[in-house]
């Protein structure tokens, strides 16, 4: 009599912690103002009007059907998206104080100015990857100039390792103070928006 051997239980793969979303309370609060408009406004009235195109017949070739079922996607993409990086969200204050020793360095919420190897001045602010704004100076805390400056003090001399080159940089000064971060603005064009001003 031959005995059944149990069954293997399938390896299960341990899920890898979500990436903590480091942000500052501002663009906390901008993601959630989207996520706000696109649950309440946007997406009911992208529903409204592909309802209406429903009602209008031969599915196949109707423009305004087929744009809306793929806006309808996009919404829902994003939101889902927006839903994640809310729940991994980890708010850090720039403003908010710290000990001397983490003030004295750079860490996410810095405000760093640097020379670089021609002696020339730059200014930039550490913020969260949902954040980032080059024209204003603000860079992700993944990015590799904020590793490079991560932890420095003023004076320190640091190494930037980029694809093309590598630079030393001269740290001048470490700030923490707010960083504006500009509100949510419903984009131009949204279904939303159309219907209010049609209304």
């Amino acid at each position: 009599m031959r005995t059944k051997r149990p069954l293997r239980e399938p390896a299960r793969e341990e899920a890898a912690p979500p990436l903590k979303n480091y942000i500052t309370p501002s663009g906390l609060q901008r993601l959630k103002d989207e996520h706000r408009f696109l649950l309440t406004r946007e997406r009911p009235a992208v529903v409204e009007v592909v309802a209406w195109a429903a009602s209008n017949g031969d599915r196949s070739e109707n423009a305004d059907y087929l744009y809306g079922k793929r806006r309808l996607r996009q919404i829902d993409s994003r939101i889902r998206f927006l839903t994640k990086r809310i729940d991994a969200a980890v708010v850090v204050d720039p403003a908010a104080p710290r000990p001397q020793s983490a003030a004295s360095r750079v860490f996410f919420g810095a405000t760093v100015t640097y020379k670089d190897d021609a002696g020339v001045e730059h200014v930039v602010s550490i913020v969260g990857m949902d954040e980032v704004d080059l024209n204003r100076g603000y860079i992700s805390w993944r990015s590799p100039l904020a590793n490079a400056l991560m932890k420095a003090r003023a004076g320190d001399r640091v190494e930037l390792r980029a694809p093309a080159k590598t630079a030393q940089l001269d740290v001048v000064d470490i700030e923490y103070a707010p960083i504006p971060m500009d509100p949510f603005r419903e984009p131009p064009g949204a279904q939303s928006t159309r219907k209010v001003e049609g209304s």
